[in-house]
């Protein structure tokens, strides 16, 4: 049974950092892209980054030089270290995993990832 649990959510301050982090128990975590997605109160969820099995990273437009995806193979472990956050990162943010063949790809549909964590809230202050 796959377990993805996540932590480091919190309330910070307009222009904060916090550090997400994600780990994984009962699966070969080697084997999965993984994502970070969050969902906004009363709003769709959406990618925010992604990374291969292969350690290649994509983010989201908003994210590009705030946020950093990376992944720790040996300790099962995902990050995502978030500086100068706003408040319009204000959000549910929710570690997953996707199953894949290629060590270059990821995902960037909800649908194509298959165990999700509970989420952590962020909230970020004005």
């Amino acid at each position: 049974q796959v377990q993805v649990v996540e932590s480091g959510g919190g309330l910070v301050q307009d222009g904060g950092s916090l550090r997400l982090s994600c780990v994984v128990s009962g699966g070969t975590f080697s084997d999965y892209a993984m994502g970070w997605f969050r969902q906004a109160l009363g709003k769709e969820r959406e990618l925010v980054a992604a990374i291969s099995t292969g350690g290649s990273t994509y983010y989201t437009d908003s994210a590009k030089g705030r946020f950093t995806i990376s992944r720790d193979n040996a300790k099962n472990t995902l990050y995502l270290q978030m500086n100068s956050l706003k408040p319009v990162d204000t959000a549910v943010y929710y570690c997953a995993l996707g199953r894949t063949l290629y060590r270059s790809s990821w995902y960037y549909n909800a649908q194509d990832y298959n165990y999700w964590g509970q989420g952590t809230q962020v909230t970020v202050s004005s």
